[in-house]
């Protein structure tokens, strides 16, 4: 009789394994971020603003012969806001040239963003504003222009150096963004 309970034991066991097994979704780590705490650019630029304390201010690679464009670089999440600046002459440059290159670079986004939320805003120095959020899987998910619209123009742009799902960088890409409206608003360009 105990034999038979055994084999009865041993038959329900292996019966109960599945061959058509499915893998576990990959599962995503914690991400424990610091709390907001920020510096002034160091001096030489045409413009004076605050900085995330968990960025490295570097030049931006891109175009050199521009020395005032920087990249804010967070290496902890990789993740860098891209920061061009030109100023404004009136006539190889012009406010109105600016604003719509920076429409335009907003609006390339379109074939993969789900929507483009745009927001004008004054900061507390009495610049003008323009903030986009842009959702769904799009390289850039927060960009930005703060200009006087006479004599300087500041674009700034969020980028990741990963292709993870966006929904996967959402606390990142929320943490960043508090960073680059502060920034926005300590904006002071300098004549």
């Amino acid at each position: 009789m105990r034999k038979f309970f055994w084999f009865i034991a041993v038959v329900v066991v292996l019966s109960s394994c599945e061959k058509n097994w499915l893998p576990r979704p990959t599962g995503y780590n914690r991400i424990d971020l610091p709390a907001h705490d920020y510096q002034q650019l160091p001096e030489g630029y045409p413009y004076q603003m605050d900085v995330s304390k968990y960025s490295i201010v570097e030049p931006d690679s891109f175009n050199l012969q521009e020395k005032a464009w920087i990249n804010l670089n967070y290496q902890e999440f990789g993740a860098k806001v891209h920061l061009t600046y030109k100023r404004i002459d009136g006539k190889d440059v012009d406010f109105k040239t600016l604003s719509n290159d920076a429409f335009k670079l907003t609006a390339k986004h379109q074939i993969k963003a789900y929507g483009i939320d745009e927001g004008v805003l004054i900061t507390p120095n009495g610049y003008s504003a323009v903030v986009a959020e842009l959702t769904g899987e799009v390289p850039t998910q927060f960009q930005f222009f703060v200009t006087d619209s006479t004599k300087h123009f500041l674009r700034g742009a969020l980028y990741f150096n990963t292709a993870t799902k966006n929904d996967s960088l959402a606390p990142v890409i929320e943490y960043i963004k508090i960073d680059m409206t502060h920034l926005m608003n300590s904006v002071k360009f300098l004549d």
